[in-house]
């Protein structure tokens, strides 16, 4: 069996990358949004034409990356969304309740700080951890059947 994973949210840390390396030897397919922050946000003005107005800037921004997003979510088996320390994540939360609703198994990922303020997105996942090491035991036990050690 092949999962195919979407990796959704914050990226200012290494979550990725973590996730990524400890299922090298599983059989998954990553997908995940842009992660090059200036590229994400200007992507619709470098493509579609400059905006004096940043709300139309960051507006065709979003649109332009909304494609790509919705491919994603929807071609997914799992989608994992992390939620981290710094910003407030609404383009996270967004993504949660669109695979929420499109009934993808979920896996929220955040620290125990984030638990009271995403109690109902926690509440749509099949799974909520803290570490990105507790999504690779979970994509592990979900295609072998193994525990941790």
């Amino acid at each position: 069996m092949t999962l195919n994973v979407y990796l959704s949210g914050e990226i200012h840390t290494d979550w990725r990358e973590q996730i990524i390396d400890g299922a090298k030897d599983l059989d998954v397919r990553f997908d995940s949004p842009v992660t090059d922050h200036a590229a994400s946000d200007d992507c619709g003005v470098a493509i579609l034409g400059a905006e004096p107005n940043k709300y139309w800037h960051d507006h065709k921004g979003a649109m332009v990356n909304a494609i790509r997003t919705r491919k994603g979510i929807a071609d997914a088996d799992v989608v994992v969304v992390r939620f981290g320390d710094q910003y407030k994540q609404w383009n996270a939360a967004f993504d949660a309740g669109y695979a929420a609703a499109l009934g993808k198994s979920l896996i929220i990922l955040h620290g125990p700080d984030h638990a009271h303020a995403l109690k109902e997105v926690d509440a749509a996942a099949l799974a909520v951890a803290e570490e990105p090491v507790q999504v690779v035991q979970i994509l592990r036990y979900v295609l072998t059947g193994m525990l941790p050690s």
